[in-house]
């Protein structure tokens, strides 16, 4: 097994969770629940975070497939400039959903239209994933193209992903500024989440619970800005990062990092309320327990990223 297989079982996950995601929330407006639309914007997160993994393993079978005959290579690169798209759509719309959230868990209620935003936004991440999809079934089923269609030619100024690796290889600045970027983004949102979970482990007690959670939104930033970047140079130069199984564990730890994310931001056990109706903070042992992962999996994020160019021969 391969990452073209794990592409094979997870390529369905971004479009039919996120109509699962679309339901519930088509569902919250007609039924005006607001539950529901926690619900539908919680599983929307999700789908988000789990479209990670999917692009990545599809790039890896792209490289795996690359020098096989039986298969177009512009067809594979149409496929993936789609996915592209689809993957920074859903990323969008999960990141405006978690916003929803946090203004929930904070104020008590979202921001008025951002709900009908991220639903907006999920209907067109649904319909270029749904692209995506059909343009990968073309590339080992000619047969489902539409008839007196023509395989695609090559052109390859047209690709996006050809256009992003130009600019990765040849730009004098792009990739400086970018890992810059990275750094900056990589220590907000590490700094902000060992604050909120070392508070929750039971440390810096003076501080309310509440001050250090507010923090959250620039954790957030920061873990957007380390997205964006880190796809910059996923797509410019993919072959040394496929090539890593280093890599792979990042992307797990990062996973597990923005699971902390949704985590202490809709998870109710962490605020409590005590006599005299005095807000308290109270963790449990699943808080706390979900702290230490979250730690933990940020340092392997960070060792996992400086190691990189030392282990193993991608780099």
């Amino acid at each position: 097994m391969n990452l073209a297989h794990l592409h094979l079982v997870m390529n369905h996950v971004p479009t039919v969770g996120a109509a699962a995601a679309l339901g519930l929330l088509l569902l919250a407006f007609v039924r005006r629940n607001e539950h529901l639309k926690h619900a539908g914007l919680e599983g929307l997160f999700i789908i988000a975070l789990l479209t990670l993994p999917v692009f990545v393993s599809g790039v890896a079978a792209q490289q795996e497939m690359r020098e096989r005959n039986d298969i177009s290579a512009d067809a594979v690169k149409i496929h993936l400039d789609a996915a592209l798209i689809g993957f920074t759509l859903m990323e969008i719309a999960g990141f405006v959903a978690w916003v929803a959230l946090w203004q929930w868990r904070r104020r008590g209620s979202a921001a008025r239209g951002i709900v009908p935003a991220a639903t907006a936004l999920l209907v067109v991440a649904i319909t270029a994933m749904g692209i995506a999809a059909n343009l990968g079934g073309d590339i080992r089923h000619p047969e489902i193209r539409a008839a007196g269609t023509a395989a695609p030619q090559s052109d390859t100024q047209h690709f996006m992903s050809t256009a992003i690796a130009r600019v990765a290889v040849y730009s004098l600045w792009a990739w400086p500024a970018a890992e810059t970027l990275h750094f900056l983004g990589l220590s907000l949102s590490f700094g902000v989440l060992i604050a909120v979970n070392l508070r929750i482990l039971g440390v810096i007690k003076h501080i309310p619970f509440a001050d250090v959670h507010r923090l959250l939104p620039w954790g957030m930033l920061g873990f957007v800005a380390n997205l964006v970047t880190g796809m910059f140079f996923f797509v410019g130069q993919s072959a040394q990062y496929t090539s890593s199984p280093l890599f792979y564990w990042k992307i797990v730890f990062l996973m597990i990092c923005g699971a902390n994310f949704l985590y202490l931001t809709v998870f109710g056990k962490a605020w409590r309320r005590v006599e005299g109706g005095e807000a308290r903070f109270d963790a449990n042992p699943a808080d706390k327990a979900m702290a230490v992962l979250s730690l933990a999996a940020w340092l392997a994020v960070l060792y996992a990223g400086r190691m990189l160019p030392f282990l193993g021969k991608s780099f």
